[in-house]
């Protein structure tokens, strides 16, 4: 008996594999192009080459101008072949070719007369390829034709008109505006892909009219729509008219009720458009809310994967801003954690993990535990932090919670994933006092097998500043020391810091860590070695006199009030004398400007001309800069130089910005001047400001500028006197005051005669937060609690009508111009409260933190409640008047 054929495995993945277009290269398909000269046209072999040349320009393959042209000009002999698959092809490639090929215009005469063809396919066509490749002049030959084929009885071909008229709407918009009556027309149409294309170019002909936006929209919404594309387009103009209009004066949302009855329309996509639009109006209201989740529960019964994903990635919207409203969709939801498709799987988890009550976490995490192991990193973070918000939530089921993220803790995951994790922990030991201590331990079974040195070296970090306060801390200095016998360099001098922050806070426990710490001199690192010196040193434990209590504790656990780039500079320049290196000789603030600026495109440097010398940083040298000049060398040392602020456009004829040095009672201005014009030598350079807008301050003293050659910045001062210890502020109008000599180009030498002459300057402003440092700390809540509540100030303050929390976040940061601190600036999206925590230092190096709750009220409306700390009550009520008076 003969046996059947059958086919080997590697002869159906080399048939599975194979591509028509593998290793064509473009030489060789040019070479083939040539059969578009033959005299006897082959069709079929033509459309070949085409389809070739195709794939190369879609591929990303440059043709030159010359093959561009050539193949181009060869294309176009094929309007003689009558086969229509070919000339298809030929649209196609004349398309593509057209932006690299020259003389485009030889093919017009073709497309137009296509244009007027009986043939429906080739009038289509060749309207879009027209649109594509014409210039103004040509479009107003063909534009009657165009305004024709918008209200053709053939839809394929009104289509085609009208996205090219979209198109054209980029380049020629005043000619489509004139076709409004006829795309009006065909916004009629009772072809679905017409109307919806029709719609389309309407709306964006009138788009910066937002009364015409309204008029299209309200008659439209009466039903003249029966296109569901159409009508999923007219849903967006909707909601764009109803966020444009807001809520009328008898608390009724306009056209609210034509969304509504979308709801029950026959097509999913436009239930689905028009729920999803409910959702996302401002402001919206529970009962308006209800119909839209009716419907989106009916579809995560769905059968379609798709409608499934739309329900349930909506639903997990508004569970943001409405979890109650989403309480109903739950029993649904949860029957989708199984389900086939991991997106919908997670999403509704995610969801659930906002909207569960209580009683039903428990259930939850058993779904969610033999989901994980199934699912992408990318979509773990999300249930983590879903779990972490819950948690927050529900502060007594931690228990449950901090168990099932120390379980996927120890599974498989990349950094990412365990980095949320960690930080899940972190937080919510730091929020429930009652996790503390298990969620320490878990913690510390992590780093036993952690393989990335960063979250190790956070965790020992964390443990040195919380394990010490715990009941029993000794049960954490095995995993401690376990790491400066296993692991690498790096968490080794962590794990060292970390024992002597226990040794400090923990008397029981010193002896045993000095003996630990002993052991560490004889690490084969450097840095370990050092850190177990200092702090034997520091705690007493090599026999030497040891320092306080309170100077330990500062010492180990105080914020390092410089920036490290700053302590960095001032150690290379320290040079080793009888005089010790003095931290408090860094200074406080990181500059990102340079002294010099770079040279803006047609713009020359206005900063300060510094010769080449070993990195310092800008602090350092207008501190050097300002000492030097005698006028200003008993002001002391500036509190805090601003970065230079630009009092000329550019391209003008001189280049002027200003630094602002603030000093205790005083204020100097430094600004920078650079002559742009050649042939003009500048003498005598000063700035005259007018103060009077600035009544708090008086003017003491000024320092002209000699000379200003072309091209060689310098600088001038002006001083002015202020109030000590008062955020003063003020307006000063700036005129530079010069006198100019004609320099001659051949010999570069200036004429003896100059002219005065002046030049008007934009105005300049001291701000609230030019009196503020940026200092940043490295634990908030620690520097918070050590700051304490005897000088907190709290007050609420209504900032009215903004676009959003980031825009209030924002403003507040910069009126006061403090350091964000942990990320806090940022606002997570769709959020309707946000707390942002900010640090600096206030002049007279008086420490200052702050925490902003912000939260939406009305329509638009933010407030916001501010607490303040500093080392002084008068400062935390300085900063309050900041906010008042902004």
């Amino acid at each position: 008996m003969a046996q059947p054929l059958v086919k080997k495995d590697d002869d159906r993945d080399d048939e599975m594999d194979y591509s028509p277009f593998m290793g064509i290269e473009k030489g060789a398909v040019l070479q083939e192009a040539r059969v578009f000269n033959d005299p006897q046209l082959d069709a079929r072999r033509c459309s070949q080459v085409i389809t070739k040349l195709l794939y190369l320009l879609n591929q990303g393959e440059a043709f030159t101008k010359v093959e561009a042209t050539e193949v181009f000009f060869s294309v176009t002999k094929l309007f003689q072949s009558k086969d229509i698959g070919l000339r298809r092809m030929v649209y196609l490639i004349i398309k593509e070719l057209s932006p690299s090929a020259d003389e485009v215009i030889i093919v017009t005469s073709s497309l137009m007369k296509d244009m007027n063809s009986r043939t429906d396919m080739y009038r289509a066509n060749a309207i879009r390829v027209l649109c594509r490749i014409t210039d103004g002049t040509l479009l107003t030959q063909i534009e009657r034709y165009l305004k024709q084929a918008i209200v053709d009885k053939n839809p394929v071909v009104a289509s085609a008109a009208l996205v090219s008229g979209i198109h054209l709407l980029q380049t020629n918009p005043e000619i489509v505006k004139r076709w409004s009556n006829e795309v009006q027309e065909a916004v009629q149409s009772r072809a679905a892909l017409v109307q919806f294309h029709a719609l389309a170019l309407l709306h964006q002909i009138r788009q910066n009219d937002r009364l015409a936006v309204s008029k299209l929209v309200t008659s439209l919404t009466k039903g003249s729509v029966r296109s569901p594309l159409a009508q999923c387009l007219l849903i967006r103009y909707t909601s764009q008219v109803i966020r444009e209009s807001g809520i009328s004066q008898t608390g009724d949302r306009p056209f609210y009720d034509y969304l509504e009855s979308c709801l029950r329309h026959k097509a999913e996509m436009v239930i689905f458009e028009a729920a999803r639009a409910i959702t996302e109006l401002n402001g919206v209201t529970t009962r308006e809310l209800t119909p839209a989740i009716t419907v989106l529960q009916l579809f995560l019964s769905s059968s379609k994967p798709v409608l499934r994903f739309a329900a349930v990635r909506t639903l997990n919207k508004v569970a943001m801003t409405h979890p109650m409203a989403v309480t109903n969709c739950n029993i649904d939801m949860e029957s989708l954690i199984s389900d086939q498709n991991r997106s919908i799987a997670t999403l509704a988890i995610t969801t659930l993990l906002k909207t569960g009550n209580e009683s039903s976490i428990d259930r939850l995490m058993k779904q969610i535990t033999n989901f994980m192991s199934d699912i992408a990193d990318e979509f773990k973070i999300v249930v983590v932090e879903a779990i972490r918000s819950l948690c927050l939530k529900f502060p007594l089921k931690y228990r449950s919670l901090m168990n099932f993220l120390s379980n996927i803790l120890r599974e498989e995951g990349g950094f990412e994933y365990k980095k949320a994790i960690v930080d899940s922990i972190v937080i919510l030991i730091r929020d429930i006092p009652d996790a503390k201590e298990g969620g320490l331990l878990h913690l510390c079974e992590f780093i036993e097998d952690c393989e990335f040195t960063y979250l190790s070296t956070q965790i020992l970090h964390f443990l040195g500043n919380e394990g010490p306060k715990t009941s029993d801390p000794s049960k954490y200095i095995r995993y401690i020391y376990n790491r400066v016998i296993l692991e690498n360099a790096t968490v080794r001098a962590s794990a060292v810091s970390t024992l002597a922050k226990f040794g400090a806070l923990v008397d029981s426990l010193k002896p045993r860590i000095f003996v630990l710490l002993k052991r560490c001199l004889f690490d084969s690192d450097d840095e370990v070695r050092d850190r177990a010196t200092l702090y034997l040193n520091t705690l007493g434990g090599d026999g030497a006199v040891v320092e306080t209590d309170e100077e330990v504790k500062e010492f180990l656990f105080g914020s390092l009030d410089v920036p490290l780039t700053n302590l960095e500079t001032s150690l290379k320049n320290y040079e080793p004398s009888e005089e010790a290196f003095d931290i408090h000789s860094v200074p406080k603030e990181v500059k990102s400007q340079p002294l010099a600026e770079k040279k803006a495109p047609g713009k020359k440097p206005t900063g300060l001309s510094a010769p080449p010398v070993a990195p310092t940083s800008t602090v350092d040298a207008y501190e050097r800069l300002l000492s030097s000049i005698p006028e200003f060398a008993s002001y002391g040392k500036p509190f805090k130089s601003s970065a230079p602020v630009e009092l000329t456009e550019a391209e003008t004829e001189y280049a002027v910005n200003v630094v602002k040095h603030i000093f205790d009672s005083h204020i100097v201005f430094q600004y920078n001047c650079t002559n742009t014009i050649p042939e003009q030598l500048l003498e005598n350079v000063s700035v005259i400001v007018d103060a009077s807008e600035a009544e708090e301050f008086s003017e003491v003293a000024s320092k002209p500028l000699k000379s200003l050659p072309y091209d060689t910045p310098g600088q001038t001062f002006v001083a002015f006197e202020r109030p000590e210890g008062v955020p003063a502020v003020g307006k000063f109008s700036n005129t530079l005051r010069f006198i100019v000599k004609e320099v001659d180009p051949s010999t570069g030498e200036a004429e003896d005669d100059g002219v005065e002459d002046e030049y008007q300057l934009e105005d300049l402003e001291v701000v609230s937060a030019d009196y503020m440092l940026k200092v940043g700390v490295s634990n908030f809540r620690n520097a918070w609690e050590s700051l304490g509540a005897d000088c907190e100030k709290i007050d609420e303050y209504g900032l009215g009508p903004m676009e959003g929390l980031t825009e209030a976040v924002n403003a507040v940061i910069s009126l006061l111009g403090m350091q964000p601190c942990e990320g806090t600036e940022v606002v997570p999206s769709n959020s309707r409260s946000h707390t942002c925590l900010l640090s600096g230092l206030y002049i007279g190096n008086v420490k200052v933190l702050v925490r902003l709750s912000f939260g939406v009220g009305g329509p638009k409306e933010v407030a916001m409640k501010l607490a303040v700390r500093s080392e002084d009550i008068s400062v935390s009520d300085a900063i309050h008047e900041i906010v008042a008076s902004g």
